[in-house]
């Protein structure tokens, strides 16, 4: 039995790539234009809200919590060397609000969310429901992806606050309980530290990082190709991409913010 081996060319790998991009550009664009477009489906954002939102606070919590701990546990190691135990509440704090919150939750999220909305709007289009909606004069972009996108970043900006704040009590609680930091000192060096810049930075890469969990997740899940195969394909694919899309887009607004409000 002869197995024939199909090399794709570099040119079409090329081409399927600029498609992808521009048909998930046109997406994203259609699904902003949207908000400004009678009907909003506030049912459907405020169901989604409360699938993304409500059911993503477990885990948000217990990462939170990890997360913050485990940073306090690791710079204490390293500042008690130096005799700077104190400084535990200021690199916790500028590490969560910063960086691991938002990017942390984002992460988590798309995890959890995005290979949702994959697979739903994936087995919709397998089914031929996405169609049927077409036909009855209904937009699937505005009926299905719109709804999803305000949620998630809503949505996102929330989970991310909370999970700042039990990043900080987690991390109080190693400084308090294992290295005897005073609770008073620790909070006040939390808050002290804290500026304008960090506080912007840390509550506007949630918004980003949701409407990159949205839009691609819902991309993957409309162009689900090939049955019930391509549910599991486009599931996989969308968790990846808007993981490495978070990853990008954190560098890249990180190093805007420092480009325009300087470095301390």
């Amino acid at each position: 039995m002869a197995f024939e081996l199909q090399l794709i060319s570099p040119v079409e790998v090329a081409k399927d790539f600029a498609a992808a991009v521009q048909d998930y550009t046109l997406l994203a664009v259609q699904s902003l234009a949207n908000f400004f477009r009678r009907p909003l489906y506030m049912g459907d954002m405020l169901q989604q809200a409360d699938l993304i939102g409500v059911g993503s606070l477990p885990i948000v919590v217990l990462t939170g919590l990890s997360v913050g701990a485990l940073l306090a546990l690791n710079s204490a190691s390293t500042l008690q060397r130096f005799g700077s135990i104190t400084l535990i509440g200021q690199l916790v704090s500028l590490g969560m609000v910063t960086e691991l919150g938002p990017l942390i939750t984002g992460l988590m999220v798309a995890g959890r969310n995005a290979s949702g909305m994959a697979s739903e709007l994936g087995s919709m289009i397998v089914t031929e429901q996405i169609d049927a909606m077409r036909a009855l004069g209904t937009d699937p972009t505005k009926k299905l992806v719109t709804p999803r996108v305000g949620a998630t970043a809503f949505m996102l900006f929330f989970l991310t606050i909370i999970a700042d704040l039990l990043g900080l009590i987690g991390g109080w609680g190693v400084a308090h309980l294992l290295f005897g930091l005073d609770t008073q000192q620790y909070w006040t060096s939390v808050w002290q530290i804290l500026v304008f810049r960090d506080v912007f930075t840390g509550l506007i890469k949630p918004v980003l990082f949701g409407f990159i969990i949205s839009t691609v997740g819902c991309y993957y899940g409309i162009s689900t190709r090939g049955g019930t195969q391509g549910v599991g394909r486009s599931t996989t694919q969308a968790v990846v991409a808007s993981s490495v899309l978070i990853l990008l887009v954190d560098f890249f607004v990180t190093k805007l913010i420092f480009a325009v409000f300087g470095y301390r």
